[in-house]
């Protein structure tokens, strides 16, 4: 399997994906900020069964972090991630040095669905994720987006956005990839020490713990809550952000278990910040 091209620029990149619909091969994309894993490799795959051309693109998109998070520090590792993309039949990597324009007063917003969970204690962050999508979306020019369902709220902002903005684009909703013992992949787990890795565990088993009792019959939603808030409090070490079940569509919380919900975990461990969620359709 032949490496990837990397294109650093708008116009080369858009050059690119003219050629490309111009010989009648569709594009799929799946959009990253690097630090790849086997999380990104299975939205890759899925990109290249369902495409005949594959662009991954590698971007820390400085506008979805809030003061004192890791931009900085986020992991830049392109040629670790170059080859991961050849390994996975990636075409072409679309890498810029920059999106925006130093004057640059256009932003995108989604509405209330910014405003829950991860939106609370990140607030502009959902803004920076639309936008920068948005900016992909109109450079790239895919047939089919491809993003994993760990970031289930980003999934429903960025569904909501092509919706209403009438996007000639896909998106395409992929199943969460763990670990073998149950951890969801994340860019952000090589930052935990071997402590703060086993105190991770916890996301997915309170994650569990909602699983089993409403396949028990529990349908009392703050008691769910509760039992999970109380796994992930066992150690002094891991600080809850935000653990809730809410509506899957519009992510408010729910009082009773009925109906498409979603159960979601935010914690900070150290100084990582991971994230995790279960759906429950039809209850």
């Amino acid at each position: 399997m032949s490496e990837p091209v990397i294109l650093e620029t708008v116009e080369a990149m858009r050059a690119w994906s003219r050629d490309t619909m111009r010989a009648g091969r569709s594009i799929g994309f799946v959009p990253t900020m690097g630090a790849l894993h086997t999380g990104h490799t299975s939205l890759m795959e899925r990109a290249r069964k369902e495409n005949n051309a594959v662009v991954v693109s590698i971007y820390v998109n400085p506008t979805q972090f809030g003061l004192g998070e890791d931009f900085d520090k986020y992991p830049r590792t392109l040629d670790a991630d170059r080859k991961l993309c050849g390994a996975a039949g990636v075409d072409c990597i679309f890498a810029p040095k920059n999106l925006y324009e130093k004057d640059a007063m256009t932003f995108v917003e989604v509405g209330a669905l910014q405003d829950h969970l991860c939106g609370i204690s990140r607030p502009g962050h959902f803004r920076g994720v639309a936008t920068v999508v948005t900016k992909l979306f109109n450079i790239v020019a895919p047939d089919r987006a491809y993003f994993g369902m760990k970031d289930a709220q980003q999934l429903l902002v960025i569904q909501t956005m092509v919706r209403d903005l009438n996007m000639s684009v896909e998106v395409v909703p992929c199943e969460i990839v763990r670990e073998a013992d149950g951890l969801a992949m994340s860019s952000r787990n090589r930052y935990l020490s071997e402590r703060e890795r086993k105190l991770a565990l916890t996301i997915p088993r309170a994650l569990d713990a909602c699983r089993a009792a409403i396949k028990s019959g529990e349908r009392d939603a703050m008691k769910v809550v509760g039992d999970m808030a109380n796994l992930l409090a066992e150690n002094d070490a891991v600080e809850i952000d935000y653990c809730a079940i809410v509506d899957a569509h519009t992510l408010e919380d729910v009082k009773n278990l009925k109906g498409d919900v979603l159960a979601a975990i935010a914690v900070k461990i150290g100084k990582t910040r991971l994230i995790d969620n279960a759906g429950f359709e039809r209850l």
